[in-house]
């Protein structure tokens, strides 16, 4: 009787273990970025991202902003330090597409449309977008920039939108 419990135990401590392992391996892909403000600007926050399938679930608080839509869009460079973040580049468009917004078919990778602030200027905001990841691929975000800009994003107009200034930009990293 008590070799059969210590094999029912030793085989309950194995099957945990690799329950643990598995979870460890199976780990769902995130990153963050912390938004901070371009030159005579106030805009800030932060950004998170997570990896759900083929598609990036992006959720966020970004404070600062006047009221109403601001175009919101992943940047092809991870580079904040011009004071207008131009050092970010264009839109990150792994696709070579055309503008569009997040829901359709043809989009840059980058293009997430508009986040919308409220009458005191906080946009809380949750996107999912298709055609980028976080992982070591070409379509792959991490080490790119996210970028909120001054207008709205038009979805339409190359290269994009429309929507003006660069207000604030965060750098992509990678969650451990």
């Amino acid at each position: 009787m008590n070799r059969v419990f210590m094999m029912a135990a030793a085989a309950a401590l194995a099957a945990t273990g690799c329950a643990r392992m598995q979870d460890m391996m199976t780990k769902t892909p995130s990153a963050s970025a912390t938004v901070l403000p371009t030159k005579d600007s106030t805009v800030r926050g932060s950004v998170k991202f997570s990896q759900k399938g083929d598609r990036v679930l992006v959720a966020g608080r970004i404070t600062g902003l006047t009221p109403g839509p601001h175009g919101f869009h992943i940047h092809e460079k991870g580079n904040c330090t011009a004071p207008d973040g131009s050092s970010a580049g264009g839109h990150f468009n792994p696709g070579t597409m055309k503008h569009g917004g997040p829901a359709g078919d043809v989009r840059h990778g980058g293009d997430l449309g508009n986040i919308i602030a409220d009458a005191s200027g906080v946009a809380e905001f949750t996107v999912e977008a298709a055609g980028i990841t976080l992982g070591t691929d070409a379509a792959s975000i991490v080490g790119r920039s996210v970028i909120v800009h001054a207008k709205a994003d038009d979805l339409k107009t190359d290269p994009s939108g429309g929507s003006g200034a660069r207000l604030a930009c965060g750098l992509i990293g990678k969650n451990e």
